[in-house]
C-alpha cells in the first residue's frame, strides 16, 4: 500500500493549525501573566483562574468530546448488542457529569480555592492519604493516554496508509509541544479550534455516508434490517439495571478526573463555571448526533456493493475499526481525509487535558506539598513542564501494548468510579470521614468489583448477585455491580471512620496509636500560595493555592 500523499499534506496543515494556535496562546499567557503579576505556576495550571465563559464552554465540552468518544459512539451504533440504546447511555452519562458537577461539586471546589481535586485530601487527611490518591490519579491519566491515542492510530493507518506507530508519535509530539509552551491557556484555546474542526468535519462526512448508493435508508433499518442487526440495539428489560449502572458509571465516574475539575477551577467565577457545565451538557448531544448517524449508516450498508466487499466488518471482527472503514469505503478520498482530521483534533483535545491534569496533580500535591514544600515558583514551573513530557512519552510508549487496550479502559474508567469518586464524595461532604476510613475504602470497592467478575478481563465471578446467570458458558451479572462496589466503598469509609473516631475519642484505644490524629479536632490548615501575587491589583484573580498540611 502506498502512502496517501494528499492526506498526509492535509493532516500536516491541520496539525500546524493546532500547533500555531497553541503557540499563540502561550504568548497570550505570558502577556497576561505580566499584566497581572501572576505566578508562572498559576498561569500554567489554571490560566490564572480567568478563563471566560465562551472559552470555558469550549474547553469544558472538549473534556469528553475526544477520539474515544467519537469512535466509541460509532462502534456502539454498529454493534448489534448495543446500538442506539447504548449510544444514548454514553451521551446521557457524560452529559450528567457536567450537570452533576455544576450542581454539586462546583461550589465547594471553587469557593475553597482549590488547585486540584486532591487538595481537600491534603487538608483533611494529610500527606500519606494524599500521596496514595495522587498516585491513583496519575495512573488513571497515564493509562488514559494510550487509550486515547490508539483510536487515532487505527484510523490514520487505515485511511492514510501510514504506520500506526508513526501516526501516534507525531500526534503525541504536537500535543506535548503546545501544552509544554502555554500550559492551560494553550490547552483551552486549542480546544476552541479542535471543536470547530470536529463539528465541521463530522457534518461534512455524515451526508456523504448517508447518500452512498450502498447505504439503505436508516429510518427503515432502525427496527428491521436485512443486512445487519437493527441499529436500535437489543432492548431487553432484564438489562435495565445494567443500563442504569452504566449511566451512573459514566456520569459519576467522570467526576473523579482532575481534568474536569481543572476546568471548573480555571473559570473566572462560580457562575461562569456552572454556565460552562450546563452548556457543555447540551453540546455533548449535538456533537454526538453525527456519530450516531455514521454508525446507523454503517449498520445499514450492503458492504458487498463497496470496495470493502464481503463479509461485513462485524463478521470479520473489525467492528472497532468501523469509523475508518466507513470513511474509506463510503466517502470520496478527500472527505475521508477531513474525517481523519476530525478524529485527530478530538484526540488532541483529550490528550492535552490528560497531560496537564497529571502535571497538576504531581506538581501541586506531590512535589510542592510533599517532596519540596519550599520550592520556588520557577522550580515548580519546570516540574510542570517535565511532568508533561514524562507522562506524554511514557503514556505514548504504552500504545505498543496493543493487546492491553481493555486493561487501559479498566484502569482509566472503572478505577476512577470505584476508587476516587467514593473518596472524593466523603472528603467533601461528610465531616465524619477520616484517614482510617479512607484507607479502608481504597481497596474495599475494588475488591467487590473484582469478585463480581468481568468477562472482558476473563474474570469469573465469585460473588453471584441476584440475576447472575450462565449464558454461553459465561456468567453474566445483571445487577449494577459497579454501583454496588461504589456504595460499598462509601459505607466502608463512613463506618470505619465513625468506629475509629469513637474508639480513640473515648479512650478505648490509646492516643499514641492514632496515626491520623482523629482525637484532635483541628480547623483546616490555611492554604498558602505557591508564589506571590499582586493582591492590590483588582484585575488579578485569587492566588493559586495548595494546602500546607
Amino acid at each position: 500500500m502506498t502512502v496517501n500523499i494528499p492526506g498526509v499534506l492535509a493532516m500536516a496543515f491541520f496539525y500546524l493549525l493546532v500547533l500555531g494556535t497553541g503557540i499563540w496562546a502561550s504568548f497570550k499567557s505570558r502577556r497576561k501573566q505580566k499584566e497581572c503579576s501572576a505566578t508562572g505556576v498559576d498561569m500554567a495550571l489554571l490560566g490564572n483562574r480567568s478563563i471566560n465563559c465562551v472559552v470555558g464552554i469550549f474547553t469544558m465540552t472538549a473534556t469528553w468530546v475526544g477520539g474515544a468518544f467519537i469512535t466509541g459512539a460509532v462502534e456502539m451504533m454498529y454493534t448489534p448488542s448495543m446500538g442506539l440504546i447504548y449510544a444514548l447511555v454514553l451521551l446521557s452519562g457524560y452529559s450528567l457529569t457536567f450537570i452533576t458537577g455544576a450542581l454539586v461539586f462546583a461550589k465547594p471546589m471553587k469557593e475553597r480555592n482549590f488547585v486540584t481535586m486532591l487538595d481537600p485530601f491534603q487538608i483533611k487527611y494529610g500527606k500519606v492519604i494524599t500521596t496514595g490518591m495522587s498516585v491513583v490519579s496519575l495512573l488513571l491519566d497515564l493509562t488514559s493516554v494510550p487509550a486515547t491515542l490508539l483510536s487515532l492510530g487505527g484510523i490514520m493507518s487505515v485511511v492514510l496508509d501510514l504506520s500506526r506507530s508513526a501516526c501516534i508519535w507525531i500526534s503525541a509530539a504536537v500535543v506535548i509541544t503546545y501544552t509544554l509552551m502555554g500550559g492551560f491557556y494553550s490547552v483551552a484555546y486549542t480546544d476552541v479550534i479542535q471543536l470547530v474542526l470536529i463539528s465541521t468535519s463530522l457534518c461534512i462526512c455524515a451526508p456523504f455516508v448517508l447518500m452512498n448508493p450502498a447505504t439503505m435508508d436508516i429510518s427503515q433499518t432502525l427496527m428491521n434490517n436485512s443486512l445487519h442487526a437493527p441499529w436500535i440495539g437489543q432492548p431487553d428489560l432484564k438489562k435495565t439495571w445494567i443500563i442504569i449502572d452504566d449511566v451512573l458509571f459514566l456520569a459519576l465516574g467522570g467526576l473523579a478526573y482532575q481534568s474536569f475539575h481543572q476546568r471548573i477551577l480555571s473559570a473566572s467565577s462560580l457562575s461562569t463555571a456552572k454556565t460552562s457545565c450546563f452548556v457543555a451538557s447540551f453540546l455533548l448531544f449535538v456533537f454526538g448526533i453525527p456519530s450516531i448517524l455514521l454508525g446507523a449508516a454503517a449498520a445499514s450498508t450492503d458492504w458487498n456493493q463497496t470496495t470493502y466487499g464481503s463479509p461485513s466488518p462485524f463478521e470479520r471482527g473489525e467492528a472497532a475499526m468501523i469509523l475508518p472503514i466507513t470513511l474509506q469505503h463510503l466517502t470520496p478520498s478527500f472527505i475521508a481525509i477531513i474525517g481523519v482530521a476530525c478524529v485527530a483534533a478530538a484526540v488532541m483535545s483529550s490528550g492535552d487535558s490528560i497531560l496537564l491534569s497529571a502535571a497538576s496533580v504531581f506538581t501541586s500535591n506531590i512535589y510542592k506539598n510533599i517532596l519540596r514544600p519550599k520550592a520556588s515558583d520557577r522550580e515548580a514551573h519546570w516540574v510542570i513542564r517535565a511532568s508533561v513530557v514524562v507522562v506524554g512519552v511514557v503514556g505514548t510508549s504504552l500504545t505498543h501494548l496493543k493487546s492491553s487496550i481493555i486493561v487501559f479502559w479498566f484502569f482509566s474508567f472503572e478505577m476512577a468510579y470505584i476508587i476516587i469518586f467514593p473518596e472524593l464524595v466523603c472528603v467533601l461532604f461528610f465531616n465524619i470521614s477520616n484517614g482510617y476510613g479512607a484507607v479502608m475504602g481504597l481497596p474495599m470497592g475494588m475488591l467487590i468489583r473484582l469478585l463480581s467478575g468481568d468477562p472482558l478481563l476473563g474474570l469469573e465471578p465469585i460473588l453471584h448477585f441476584p440475576g447472575c446467570t450462565l449464558e454461553n458458558g459465561v456468567y453474566v451479572q445483571y445487577a449494577p455491580v459497579k454501583t454496588i462496589s461504589v456504595l460499598t466503598a462509601i459505607v466502608a469509609i463512613l463506618l470505619v471512620s465513625l468506629l475509629a473516631s469513637v474508639l480513640f475519642n473515648r479512650g478505648v484505644l490509646p492516643e499514641k496509636w492514632d496515626v491520623f490524629k482523629v482525637t484532635t479536632q483541628k480547623l483546616p490548615v490555611p492554604l498558602t500560595p505557591l508564589g506571590g501575587v499582586n493582591k492590590e491589583d483588582p484585575q488579578c484573580s485569587t492566588p493559586m493555592i495548595t494546602s500546607s498540611c
